[in-house]
């Protein structure tokens, strides 16, 4: 009878050890808001980055594609409760693009590329969107800090990017006119305060004649953002990549 007892009282330990390692594992995968972001017809700013200037490997085998994004650090004016721009994922502040583009290769596989200009752009709400503005009104093109060294291993191109002024941000000009992908898949992805798309991918569609656009891209409001999993999720498997 007494080993019995040890017995069961064993296989009642290990049942409670392996909860409690599945309860913790749920914990680190928590996302919670953080900052405010820019009016609809405004620079979406606030995407807080990490120093990623190089292609990131992806662990998935879809090694034909790449997720590039652009996005700008907005430092200061942080509202923790209104409009979420950025998420908090294990302790680790992600901008709005970062984290999509990151979900997106949760999904899909492939690898990610932040694009990244040599000019600093201002950490400050509103001096960003002034700066902004005139680089639209100047029709500039910002030079690039980072390039794509193996763009031909790729055939699909996720291109995610914040609505500013209803437009492309000018790097995004930059990028695709730097770039041929001509027979390429792009399928593009933004952020935003209320202008969805606007007419940004008609824009990629005059830059990249040659590309096969996917016009049913992917748009998400930033007050989404932190809880737009499922509809990544849903977007992806739509694709049928």
């Amino acid at each position: 009878m007494r080993k019995l007892a040890a017995i069961i009282l064993s296989s009642v330990l290990v049942l409670s050890l392996t909860a409690c390692s599945n309860n913790r594992q749920g914990e680190t995968a928590t996302q919670a808001p953080s900052s405010t972001d820019a009016p609809a017809s405004t620079p979406a700013a606030g995407d807080n980055e990490s120093e990623e200037s190089t292609v990131t490997e992806g662990t998935a085998s879809d090694g034909n594609i790449l997720i590039a994004y652009f996005s700008v650090p907005e430092t200061d004016g942080v509202d923790t409760v209104a409009g979420a721009s950025r998420v908090v994922v294990d302790g680790e502040v992600l901008g709005n693009n970062q984290y999509i583009a990151q979900l997106i290769q949760q999904e899909a596989g492939g690898d990610l590329f932040r694009i990244e200009t040599v000019q600093e752009y201002p950490g400050s709400h509103d001096p960003l969107l002034e700066f902004a503005y005139n680089e639209r009104a100047e029709d500039a093109r910002p030079e690039l800090a980072t390039q794509i060294e193996n763009l031909d291993s790729y055939d699909v191109i996720f291109l995610g990017y914040p609505n500013w002024n209803a437009d492309l941000p000018m790097p995004l000009y930059t990028f695709l006119e730097e770039y041929d992908f001509s027979g390429k898949t792009i399928i593009p992805f933004t952020t935003h305060g209320g202008s969805g798309f606007s007419r940004t991918i008609q824009r990629i569609q005059e830059l990249q004649p040659d590309a096969i656009i996917i016009e049913d891209g992917l748009s998400i409001s930033r007050n989404s953002v932190p809880d737009a999993q499922s509809d990544v999720t849903e977007w992806v498997a739509g694709l049928n990549l």
